[in-house]
């Protein structure tokens, strides 16, 4: 990295076509009279074109986010990074306010923490990731040739699964696996309605080979939308006696075990995703923010609200 920035030809306002170097990893003070230029320097030129750069390297759904600043007039400015800028001014006075809203660089960690995040569940600490059809069809492609795998589809029922069962037979598929038992569904099935049972509708029997995978990405695509995007394939054992083994992938950011859902990872803006204020759910709020102060005499905003119904 340059061991300093050398602006050369900036003429933005007050600045004369003027070359400067400025070393990096110190503390740079600018000084001058009024109108000198100062702040042309900093903010409308090496701030400016900092962040400029770093927008144009971002993709096109990300920069709608941020606003757009336009190239300084200068002839060329090296060794610049990408910038932060806190401006001499009034910011707005809020118990909520924090570093990164009084500097401005809370859209830019968002936009951050969405790029690059790994949600993970809150009960297990398994990685929550949500995979599409061909990803989930090209992990199952990787596995050895002439496996032999099932494609089924979690069915979530109410209290008397049988007319969500003779339904699934309308729609023309033949079985179905009840607690883990294989069933016809043209036949009569006998099933307690007294305690939940975990059902999986059979779409499709393979045995992963060349020229398989249109069959294999149909199947996933049908099971994902009776599984309400949640997909679960069994891989059947050469020799009864062994276990199969299950492999759930979903569409959605789920962790299946846990069932818990998480919102996509997006850099929205803050009314959505990550609201400061809290009344687009569900419960209303009634804000009484107080301030404490720590063992260390460090003040904080603490936030008592009671809920209320909408």
């Amino acid at each position: 990295m340059a061991s300093k920035i050398v602006v050369k030809g900036a003429r933005v306002h007050n600045l004369k076509n003027i070359d400067v170097e400025i070393p990096r990893d110190q503390l740079v003070v600018i000084t001058g009279v009024s109108g000198s230029g100062k702040s042309s320097l900093a903010f409308d030129t090496l701030y400016a074109e900092g962040q400029r750069r770093y927008l144009e390297s971002l993709a096109a759904d990300a920069r709608q986010f941020l606003q757009q600043m336009e190239k300084p007039d200068v002839d060329s400015i090296d060794g610049l990074s990408p910038a932060i800028a806190i401006q001499q001014r009034a910011g707005l006075s809020h118990p909520r306010s924090t570093v990164g809203t009084l500097t401005e660089i809370y859209d830019y960690l968002r936009l951050l923490f969405a790029r690059i995040g790994q949600p993970t569940c809150i009960q297990c600490g398994r990685e929550i990731v949500a995979q599409t059809v061909e990803q989930i069809s090209d992990q199952l492609l990787s596995l050895p040739e002439e496996t032999r795998i099932l494609v089924l589809a979690p069915i979530a029922t109410g209290p008397d699964p049988r007319p969500v069962l003779q339904e699934l037979a309308r729609a023309g598929f033949a079985r179905i696996k009840i607690d883990g038992e294989m069933h016809e569904l043209s036949e009569e099935i006998h099933i307690q309605t007294e305690r939940p049972h975990e059902i999986d509708l059979i779409v499709d029997r393979l045995v992963l080979r060349r020229g398989i995978e249109r069959r294999l990405a149909d199947s996933l695509e049908i099971a994902s939308r009776f599984g309400r995007q949640v997909i679960k394939v069994e891989i059947v054992p050469e020799q009864s006696s062994k276990p199969t083994e299950a492999l759930i992938f979903t569409q959605k950011f789920a962790c299946i075990p846990c069932g818990i859902s998480l919102p996509e990872i997006t850099p929205a803006p803050r009314a959505r995703a990550w609201a400061s204020n809290p009344g687009h759910i569900g419960v209303a709020r009634t804000q009484r923010v107080s301030r404490i102060r720590s063992p260390a005499g460090n003040a904080r905003a603490c936030d008592s609200g009671r809920k209320a119904s909408r």
